[in-house]
């Protein structure tokens, strides 16, 4: 049985979103490439306790973001990962109009196992750089950052179905002036919907608690520094093999503080190369 499950369970995190890491260690010499494409829409704003306001001049608000997540697997313990992001957003009301694109802020990371329960249920622990990949504008901050993120995932059976599961908490500060502090946290339960496990379901839950000494409001929510929300999504995964799934989510933002309400859809591919550099992976 344990053996099933450790088996599944990869199919598993394939399928599950990797904003989430999912939390499964990678093997030594496994490369992981993770392309998607998400957009956001918004034609409301949370106020500063939480009351829902159309934007003014029915303004509305619509981003896309096209990132590529890579991990790497160093060895069993040790893991990094990399995500570079594009952005392109719109703002429009009334009487004016404003867009902005190019790269955003690159995340670094190094994410170490450090413990785990009869190999189902594992303990993480992450340490994430954030750099600008921009000079002064509105694709961010423009400050550098830091995180450390506490993460619990695994996998069982549930009947006949297996489920995985996600838990994630990380402490985020950038550096500089009115530089935010931030809280960003996650969950999620997945299960399978067929025998061959080709198909996953999963719930989500995820936000951000961010504190900053400017409590301004701003449309653009790449900028925005007092705020903070938590978004509910549904993911549907497919995995076609052992290397290859693709998944659809959709998230909604169901309550806030200074910051926009929108939906979000997002697609991405996860791929991955077994024995990069030469390394043998020991199944």
């Amino acid at each position: 049985m344990i053996k099933k499950i450790l088996s599944v369970t990869v199919l598993l995190c394939l399928t599950v979103a990797f904003k989430a890491y999912c939390g499964w260690p990678t093997r030594p010499g496994r490369l992981i490439i993770s392309p998607s494409f998400s957009y956001f829409n918004s034609s409301q704003d949370w106020d500063s306790v939480g009351h829902v306001n159309a934007k003014p001049n029915n303004g509305i608000f619509t981003s896309t973001n096209v990132s590529l997540f890579s991990e790497y697997g160093i060895s069993r313990r040790i893991a990094a990962n990399v995500t570079l992001p594009f952005i392109s957003y719109h703002l429009r009301n009334d009487s004016a109009q404003y867009s902005k694109a190019g790269l955003g802020d690159a995340e670094l990371s190094l994410k170490f196992y450090v413990a785990n329960i009869g190999y189902r249920y594992y303990f993480t622990v992450q340490t994430t750089g954030i750099v600008p990949l921009y000079g002064t504008g509105d694709l961010g901050y423009g400050q550098l950052g830091t995180e450390l993120r506490l993460g619990l995932s695994g996998a069982g059976k549930i009947g006949s179905k297996f489920y995985s599961l996600s838990f994630e908490n990380g402490v985020r500060q950038y550096y500089g002036s009115n530089a935010p502090s931030q809280d960003r946290y996650n969950a999620s339960f997945g299960l399978t919907l067929d025998k061959k496990f080709h198909d996953q379901l999963t719930l989500g839950i995820s936000g951000i608690y961010s504190k900053s000494s400017l409590k301004a409001f701003t449309s653009n929510i790449y900028t925005a520094r007092d705020y903070s929300f938590t978004q509910a999504s549904i993911s549907y995964g497919h995995t076609f093999n052992s290397h290859l799934s693709l998944f659809f989510t959709a998230s909604r933002f169901i309550i806030g503080r200074n910051t926009s309400v929108g939906n979000n859809g997002s697609v991405s591919l996860i791929y991955h190369i077994d024995n990069v550099f030469a390394r043998k992976v020991d199944y």
